[in-house]
């Protein structure tokens, strides 16, 4: 269990993380944005999500040539999403 402070599991080489959230319908809708897209992406955290909700965050991954773009989408759709967008990977 990932608690304040843990370092966070490193995505699979080629993938960076672009966004986390707590709630798996807005991690979902997310990543509907990027795949409307056309940006290919994927949910890591999801099933123990929602089994325990506090102790982890749905993590949003795209390959790392993809990132500015599913960034900037994201941005862009912010407004209706609390999840928490990340440059840093």
């Amino acid at each position: 269990m990932l608690f304040e402070g843990d370092a966070e599991p490193i995505p699979p080489e080629g993938l960076v993380i672009v966004g986390r959230f707590e709630n798996p319908l807005e991690a979902q809708i997310a990543k509907g944005v990027l795949e409307s897209a056309g940006v290919d992406c994927f949910l890591v955290g999801e099933n123990v999500n929602n089994l325990l909700p506090a102790a982890f965050r749905v993590r949003l991954q795209v390959r790392v040539e993809d990132e500015a773009a599913a960034l900037e989408l994201l941005a862009q759709s912010t407004g209706e999403m609390s999840g928490d967008v990340t440059k840093d990977g």
